[in-house]
Protein backbone atom coordinates (compact mmCIF):
# COMPACT_ATOMS: atom_id res chain seq x y z
CA UNK A 1 0.00 0.00 0.00
CA UNK A 2 1.58 3.24 -1.16
CA UNK A 3 0.90 6.45 0.76
CA UNK A 4 1.45 9.95 -0.52
CA UNK A 5 3.27 12.23 1.87
CA UNK A 6 2.79 15.96 1.31
CA UNK A 7 5.12 18.57 2.85
CA UNK A 8 2.97 21.29 4.41
CA UNK A 9 5.67 23.45 5.96
CA UNK A 10 9.41 23.51 6.67
CA UNK A 11 11.32 25.89 8.91
CA UNK A 12 14.95 26.09 10.04
CA UNK A 13 15.37 26.99 13.71
CA UNK A 14 18.01 27.05 16.41
CA UNK A 15 18.73 23.54 17.69
CA UNK A 16 17.79 22.64 21.24
CA UNK A 17 18.31 19.37 23.13
CA UNK A 18 14.57 19.05 23.86
CA UNK A 19 13.18 19.65 20.36
CA UNK A 20 12.79 15.92 19.76
CA UNK A 21 10.38 15.77 22.72
CA UNK A 22 8.07 18.30 21.05
CA UNK A 23 8.19 16.41 17.74
CA UNK A 24 7.47 13.12 19.52
CA UNK A 25 4.51 14.63 21.37
CA UNK A 26 3.08 16.12 18.17
CA UNK A 27 3.44 12.82 16.31
CA UNK A 28 1.73 10.85 19.07
CA UNK A 29 -1.09 13.38 19.48
CA UNK A 30 -1.88 14.24 15.86
CA UNK A 31 -1.31 11.01 13.94
CA UNK A 32 -5.10 10.47 13.80
CA UNK A 33 -5.34 13.79 11.92
CA UNK A 34 -2.95 12.39 9.26
CA UNK A 35 -0.16 14.74 10.32
CA UNK A 36 3.47 13.76 10.81
CA UNK A 37 6.34 15.88 12.10
CA UNK A 38 10.04 15.55 11.34
CA UNK A 39 13.24 16.94 12.76
CA UNK A 40 16.68 16.91 11.12
CA UNK A 41 19.99 18.72 11.50
CA UNK A 42 21.63 20.56 8.61
CA UNK A 43 25.35 21.21 8.06
CA UNK A 44 25.33 24.30 10.28
CA UNK A 45 23.79 22.30 13.18
CA UNK A 46 20.47 24.11 12.80
CA UNK A 47 17.27 22.12 13.27
CA UNK A 48 14.97 21.64 10.30
CA UNK A 49 11.37 21.12 11.44
CA UNK A 50 8.95 19.77 8.83
CA UNK A 51 5.21 19.14 8.92
CA UNK A 52 3.78 16.47 6.62
CA UNK A 53 0.27 15.33 5.68
CA UNK A 54 0.08 11.57 5.19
Amino acid sequence: MERNVEVLSTITIQNSPDLYKIVDCLNRTLKEKNLMFGLALNNEKKAIFTIYRT
